[in-house]
């Protein structure tokens, strides 16, 4: 949909537009309640900086509705198919690096107390796996920053999407 359609949809429908963007509830009604916008750059920019306050609990909220990376998501809701498509090319991995993956995982989720979280899209299985690799080494400070900015990147570009 174009910035008009989406100026114009009652607040419940604006809502259903956003709520795949990202699960973190006053996102959604903090850049519905935003509108109108001049064009998608303004709703996109009023998005990032919306994004730029969250913190673990938005963190939190915003993963439970991701699955790891390298296993598919379940359920039929937009944000599910949204995951579904841009970790296409990691479920096509081969078995190494799927298994590398999901050691990779459980390793992150040991040391973090969360699941990895990566823009998948445009990255391919073995980008993605350097990268889980590396942030392994990552401190607790130096993780959740760079955590946070790889959901402002989904948020932002699962926008991009609806507001086309």
């Amino acid at each position: 949909m174009n910035i008009e359609q989406f100026n114009a949809l009652t607040v419940a429908e604006a809502l259903a537009a956003v709520a795949p963007c990202v699960a973190i509830n006053a996102w959604q009604q903090q850049l519905v309640a935003a509108r109108p916008f001049d064009s998608s750059e303004q709703a996109l920019t009023v998005a990032e900086q919306l994004s730029m306050h969250w913190q673990l609990p938005e963190l939190m909220e915003a993963l439970s509705a991701h699955p790891r990376i390298g296993e598919q998501a379940q359920g039929e809701q937009a944000h599910h198919q949204a995951s579904r498509s841009e970790q296409a090319s990691v479920l096509s991995a081969d078995d190494v690096v799927k298994q590398a993956m999901a050691a990779g995982n459980r390793a992150y989720e040991a040391r973090f107390g969360r699941i990895f979280l990566i823009r998948a899209k445009g990255r391919s299985p073995q980008e993605i796996l350097a990268c889980l690799q590396q942030r392994l080494k990552n401190s607790d400070n130096e993780e959740l920053p760079e955590t946070l900015q790889q959901l402002r990147e989904i948020t932002l570009l699962r926008l991009q999407e609806v507001l086309l």
